[in-house]
């Protein structure tokens, strides 16, 4: 048996966080960069791309209130469900941060 590589601990660090965040709740990659004491928000993007499979992953994003892009009629559910706040414009949405944004 190979073992398998462990993620690094900046990878499962961002997923730490990514799990803590309520339902109905979001935080940008910028945000949860910060919650680990970073800035590395693009590093977050690349985590989530690669291991978030698994997490709450519709819950992080962008800054503008944008789910990650080519995945915005699947989070769409996801929000619904959670009943996370959003604003519209033009049939196009958005997560409202002053809302809904998550401040561990």
């Amino acid at each position: 048996m190979v073992p398998q590589p462990a993620p690094d601990d900046f990878v499962s660090r961002v997923l730490e966080v990514v799990d803590a965040i309520p339902e109905g709740r979001v935080m940008t990659y910028g945000d949860v960069a910060a919650a680990l004491g970073s800035r590395a928000a693009r590093a977050v993007g690349s985590a989530m791309a690669h291991y978030g499979s698994d997490a709450p992953w519709w819950r992080v994003i962008r800054a503008s209130g944008h789910p990650a892009v080519d995945h915005e009629t699947e989070a769409l559910q996801y929000y619904r469900a959670e009943n996370t706040p959003l604003q519209w414009s033009n049939d196009v949405f958005r997560v409202d941060l002053r809302v809904a944004r998550h401040r561990p």
